[in-house]
């Protein structure tokens, strides 16, 4: 089965793009879908023994299992793993009669063909032997409750800071981050132990300010969702719903009215939204209006009547993007603390939430400095940004971050994660814990593998058996000690005294390391004063990175485009493992690009990134001293796959040669390589049907992962491969391309983004491709009618089979086809029109009647597909 990491998201903008829209798209009926039960027929409990002792003593050390694990039965993992095996030899055995019988028409091409077999099986073997164990790990949220929520309503829960992070609010809308917001703001986990932060990395104002409209909208939406106990708690999301999921006791008219009221406020909270940047600038042009004697620039103004120090309307030095001063406001201070906002002051409708706690958990927003002088690190660097600001704000234990399109889909998920953390068996050993990536607003076709669910459900579930996981970069719960560099228990130094030269200069930042190697957690947070706060800009400030080692051995991993399996890679070869954590609900939703050229514009960044790691002091081969052994190779896998789609493009245009007017055979004898050949891709498909089996995905999310991967490799692939390349040569790294969320203004078509066709050059090879099939199967047929009378049995039955391999290639390019028709592929029955009259029409075209040995021969080509 192919599964790679990468196949593993009113007022205007300036181009006119809205700042909110699109809206979230509903999932018409359903909070999610339901993940594969974990006692189903294919599923049996892996942990029996452990969970038998555990009642007997009452707990290892008195403490509760805090999750389930299960592994695939025996009579489907026995004939799984044997034709591993079998496939395994049966590849060997095809290496070796190919070197015996080197016999070929054109030697250099069978010896490329040799060579591109060998990588093949070699990738597909690196893809394969991590799969041999998968383990599914449920949480126990019955018996955390049981062991952290006390009688009289408090709990024991360790602390927890949940990291959202937004680089522009024209590619990423407004909406989708302030729906994340709320979301969290309203899942189900004490108030006092959790904390939000927002970074922005573009310092604008109306980020800001639409985050306090968020916090005094949150009074409302916050105690809506505790009383009713709604899913999801994301406002667009839930109103959209056709049939929300209730957990509510109450009277169902209650809820209607309540839902109705809180269901115009937000229609006003969204309108507040779309004005902001109306707001702000018509604020700005007033108080500048009243400065034009003094020559000032024109500054963008708050609320309050002070400057913004970050990016503004009118750019200027020191006020634009990529330079501006560093921010951190606390929009609502800790529940203890209290703030100025009240039910009150967002509606006049109060609704009788009684016994229920209003409280909302701290909101902070961040903005780090950026200054031209130095490297912003991307995505890595705002999240050390985060974790630094967090420490000296709330230093909670653990830290989970979303990106901004992401948002909590089950309020029990930040309870789920610390089931793994807190397990009296892997718990202290556990660094990370990472959920699937669900999504939202997919195409219902999922015409281009957005879901991903052969590596989601599949890849992450075998490697769950092993050290854990990979980083995936959103709905990921951290242990904040593993961030920071430091070892598992058992292999940590007593008496860690943190260094300026490893962590920076910040004395509070230091003693904020210090406590959290003692597991201390203040129980009375900081008085927010003038003193404080620049403490909290000192650590956002552009160069306190600078001289020490954060990007390398502490917090997320710079100079490489992807982050998050870098930072992984580094954790796992400290020795900790992680966990996936499956629930019956998805934890979070999110949305993909579902327009193909953003979507390969994603792929290049993941896949290039990727092979940075591969070229960098991270490689698999030798870093991670505490790596086991199949995880070394999973790794391996993740940073070499772009290089397979090289071999691929070479066997996907080889029909091209059929203007050489000779009959050519690439290897003979030419039947038993075919056998071979058969048999061989025949085994990749059994074995994905096993995979299908276990892992609780469809046979279209496998079919989709294989055209995907088609098309992924004639275009983005081979362009990440070149960008390597030209990095290898000229030390310029892959450009860090924010993956635009906004889609086609049409509001008679949710999905009008996925018939939008947007040239660029990497496409170019795929439709090459396209066409050098095309081409081949019109020139077989055309023969075929014209040479049937004089050809010999095996000529006949070479062209049938050169026949079979182009309309395979076909059938898997249909996806890029359909992308091609634009909009006529909504009626995609006229691909059965076209492509006869385009076979047809090569028909005339027909070259000397030898040629066809040529086009069968290599079309016939080898599909080692890993």
């Amino acid at each position: 089965m192919v599964s790679s990491p990468a196949s593993v998201a009113g007022a205007s903008g300036d181009d006119g793009r809205s700042l909110i829209d699109p809206l979230l798209v509903s999932r018409g009926g359903g909070v999610a879908r339901k993940a594969a039960g974990a006692k189903g027929k294919y599923w049996a409990a892996a942990d029996k023994g452990e969970r038998r002792a555990a009642k007997e003593c009452g707990g290892e050390d008195g403490r509760p299992l805090l999750f389930r694990s299960y592994k695939v039965k025996g009579a489907l993992l026995h004939p799984y793993r044997a034709l591993i095996f079998a496939r395994l030899i049966g590849v060997l055995l095809f290496f070796g009669w190919r070197i015996k019988h080197n016999k070929s028409d054109i030697m250099w091409f069978w010896t490329l063909s040799v060579v591109g077999d060998v990588w093949f099986g070699f990738s597909w073997l690196l893809n394969q032997l991590p799969k041999f164990n998968p383990i599914k790990t449920i949480p126990d949220l019955a018996a955390l409750k049981q062991r952290c929520d006390l009688s009289d309503g408090s709990s024991r829960l360790p602390g927890i800071d949940v990291f959202v992070t937004t680089a522009d609010p024209i590619d990423e809308p407004i909406l989708y981050t302030m729906n994340c917001i709320l979301s969290i703001l309203a899942a189900d986990y004490p108030v006092d132990r959790y904390a939000c932060y927002l970074s922005d990395d573009s310092g604008a104002l109306m980020l800001y300010e639409a985050l306090a409209e968020t916090a005094k909208f949150a009074t409302l939406w916050v105690p809506f969702c505790r009383k009713h106990c709604i899913e999801p708690r994301a406002p667009e999301s839930y109103f959209q719903l056709e049939a929300p999921l209730l957990h509510t006791r109450r009277a169902p008219e209650e809820l209607a009215s309540d839902s109705r009221v809180v269901s115009l406020e937000y229609g006003e909270f969204k309108a507040r939204l779309e004005a902001v940047s109306d707001t702000i600038r018509k604020r700005s042009d007033a108080y500048n209006s009243m400065r034009t004697g003094e020559g000032a620039p024109g500054a963008t103004w708050m609320a309050n009547g002070t400057q913004w120090p970050g990016t503004w309307i009118e750019p200027t030095e020191n006020h634009r993007k990529g330079h501006h001063a560093g921010i951190v406001k606390v929009v609502l201070d800790h529940p203890s603390h209290g703030h100025n906002l009240s039910l009150k002051d967002n509606t006049s409708n109060n609704l009788n939430f009684g016994a229920i706690d209003l409280r909302i958990p701290t909101l902070v927003y961040v903005s780090r400095e950026k200054n031209p002088g130095y490297d912003h690190n991307k995505k890595a660097g705002a999240l050390n940004a985060q974790l630094r600001v967090s420490a000296l704000l709330s230093n909670a234990q653990f830290i989970i971050n979303f990106d901004c399109d992401h948002y909590i889909n089950n309020s029990q998920a930040l309870r789920a994660a610390t089931c793994f953390m807190l397990d009296p068996r892997e718990g202290d050993h556990t660094a990370f814990v990472q959920f699937p990536q669900r999504f939202d607003n997919v195409d219902p076709k999922d015409r281009y593998g957005n879901h991903n669910r052969v590596f989601f459900d599949g890849t992450m579930l075998a490697l769950n058996g092993l050290q854990g996981p990979s980083y995936l970069g959103t709905g990921c719960m951290f242990r904040r000690l593993a961030l920071y560099g430091i070892d598992p228990p058992q292999l940590r130094q007593d008496n860690i005294i943190p260094e300026a030269s490893k962590f920076g200069s910040s004395i509070l930042f230091l003693e904020s390391v210090s406590k959290a190697l003692n597991q201390q957690r203040s129980t009375t947070p900081p008085q927010i004063n003038d003193t404080f706060v620049a403490e909290m800009e000192k650590v956002v400030s552009a160069s306190h990175d600078k001289g020490t080692d954060w990007g390398k051995g502490v917090g997320y991993i710079y100079d490489i485009a992807t982050e998050d399996i870098v930072t992984g890679f580094r954790i796992h070869g400290q020795g900790w493992r992680s966990m996936y954590c499956t629930m019956e609900c998805d934890a979070f939703c999110g949305t993909a690009p579902i327009n193909l050229t953003e979507r390969l514009h994603q792929i290049v960044r993941w896949s290039g990134g990727s092979l940075e790691m591969f070229f960098s002091h991270n490689n698999p081969l030798i870093g991670g001293r505490h790596l086991l052994a199949l995880q070394r190779v999973s790794y391996l896998n993740m940073t070499v796959y772009p290089v397979t789609s090289l071999f691929i493009l070479l066997y996907a245009l080889s029909p091209v040669m059929w203007l050489i007017p000779d009959e050519v055979y690439i290897q003979r004898p030419f039947t038993r390589y075919v056998v071979y050949l058969i048999a061989i891709i025949l085994m990749i498909h059994i074995i994905g049907w096993l995979e299908i089996k276990w892992a609780g995905i469809t046979w279209l999310d496998y079919w989709r992962n294989e055209q995907f991967f088609m098309i992924g490799s004639t275009s983005a692939y081979p362009t990440a491969v070149l960008h390597m390349v030209v990095n290898l040569l000229t030390k310029k790294g892959i450009h860090f391309r924010v993956t635009s969320k906004q889609t086609t203004a049409d509001t008679n078509d949710k999905f009008a983004d996925l018939y939008e066709m947007r040239w660029v050059p990497m496409l170019i090879p795929t439709v090459i491709v396209l066409v050098a099939n095309i081409g081949a199967i019109g020139v077989a047929i055309g023969k075929t009618v014209v040479y049937m009378g004089v050809w010999t049995t095996a000529q006949k039955s070479h062209a049938a089979l050169g026949l079979l391999f182009n309309v395979w290639i076909m059938v898997l390019l249909y996806p890029f086809a359909l992308a091609v028709m634009g909009r006529w592929a909504k009626r995609p029955i006229i691909l059965v029109v076209l492509l006869p009259v385009a076979f047809l029409k090569r028909k005339n075209e027909l070259l000397d009647a030898k040629s066809l040995g040529l086009i069968v021969s290599c079309s016939c080509l080898p599909k080692l597909l890993n």
